[in-house]
């Protein structure tokens, strides 16, 4: 049977935050938007973020604080489609939100409000969303014309909004990398990002049985270093500073974890030594550390004796440990794990006011799927709402 094709201004592809952003900012413009989402709901990924509760932006976004092989490319964007601006649309929608630490905003209540919001303003543009819809395949005779299982569809602009690879279960595939490449876009190396460690058999200092204690560290990897809680697993480490600094990690290295930040380690265990003689190298760790932790590493680095009895030298030796332990992981725990990916659809191909191909006249890409990469902390978020809105301007 023959298939009816549809025209409209612009043809969207994926319905979480970049798109949904894209989609009402082009809609409320007066553009014929269809938006097509291949899962049966909009904003999947918003829903389960941030606990279901949404850490939907920062206040403290700033381009330093996202990864890219062009680090200077999100500026744009980020200038244009402020964090500031997506707050005033929460607020004028009248959802409550409250800031935790490190300016991270939440919805008081659920992330559906968030969805909500975007689909709500979607049909206030008179946004066409089509759910369900496998896509066969993208061609360019004119302008684009995309077929799916249903229909076909074209457009003088088609906008790739499917995110990247992480957390395939809720669908999460390299679609808008395929189709990238198949219009001649360079796509980066991708890796798992804001992702757990697994940790070497017998790695040195980590033990299955701290699986559960959590304690604040300053984590580092090269010029990088991040100070919030650590989290030990039963497989390897996690927890949010854990997280941060897997976006920079390259696999065979090393980072290092202070975990005992803003004490001089080794003047706290000599004056311990002095004041509390009788004192096992545990009770005098557990002051400092979780008791857990620190029987293991006590039981690791000291004698089974007073404090009075060990030497300065092992004493000193702990001490560099404590502030600097070398964790070597095995790897990460994997897209399936992992909040994003790091590396996408090369900037170097696309504008960075509008988000546009410069070479494929009509073709844009936003959020997840682009190299760029925030930090832990509702800078994703910002992304997608900055890079949707900028495109929405532009189609």
């Amino acid at each position: 049977m023959r298939q009816s094709t549809t025209d409209f201004d612009v043809i969207i592809i994926g319905a979480g935050a970049a798109g949904l952003m894209c989609a009402l900012t082009a809609g409320q413009r007066g553009r014929r938007v269809l938006l097509l989402e291949r899962t049966d709901k909009a904003g999947a990924k918003i829903l389960i973020s941030g606990g279901g509760r949404c850490n939907f932006t920062n206040r403290g976004i700033a381009p330093d604080r996202f990864v890219s092989g062009n680090p200077h490319f999100c500026v744009s964007a980020l200038r244009r489609y402020t964090q500031r601006d997506f707050l005033a649309r929460v607020e004028r929608h009248r959802i409550a939100y409250h800031e935790k630490t490190l300016g991270q905003l939440f919805c008081d209540g659920s992330a559906r409000a968030i969805v909500d919001m975007l689909l709500e303003e979607c049909e206030g543009g008179q946004v066409t969303l089509r759910f369900g819809q496998g896509i066969s395949s993208i061609s360019k005779p004119d302008g684009f014309r995309v077929e799916t299982n249903s229909s076909v569809f074209t457009a003088p602009a088609l906008v790739l909004a499917t995110g990247g690879l992480s957390i395939p279960k809720m669908g999460a595939t390299g679609f808008s990398h395929d189709v990238a490449r198949h219009f001649g876009l360079r796509v980066t190396e991708t890796r798992p990002g804001l992702v757990p460690f697994r940790a070497k058999e017998e790695a040195p200092g980590f033990d299955a049985s701290l699986a559960g204690v959590s304690l604040d560290a300053i984590v580092s990897f090269e010029n990088r270093s991040f100070r919030e809680s650590i989290l030990f697993t039963h497989r390897g480490l996690s927890g949010p500073a854990i997280l941060q600094i897997s976006s920079y990690w390259r696999p065979g290295a090393s980072i290092a974890v202070d975990l005992l930040p803003g004490i001089d380690a080794a003047a706290f265990l000599k004056e311990r030594k002095r004041t509390r003689p009788r004192a096992s190298g545990r009770a005098v760790l557990s002051e400092v550390l979780p008791a857990r932790l620190a029987h293991v590493l006590a039981d690791i680095h000291l004698p089974p004796t007073e404090m009075a009895n060990i030497p300065d030298r092992i004493l000193s030796a702990l001490a560099e440990h404590l502030k600097s332990w070398h964790f070597a992981p095995l790897e990460t725990e994997g897209f399936a794990k992992a909040e994003v990916t790091v590396g996408g659809i090369d900037t170097r191909d696309l504008s960075s006011k509008t988000m546009e191909a410069r070479e494929v006249k009509g073709l844009y890409a936003i959020g997840e799927a682009v190299d760029v990469t925030g930090w832990l902390g509702g800078y994703n978020f910002q992304w997608a709402w900055s890079s949707g809105w900028c495109a929405g301007q532009a189609v």
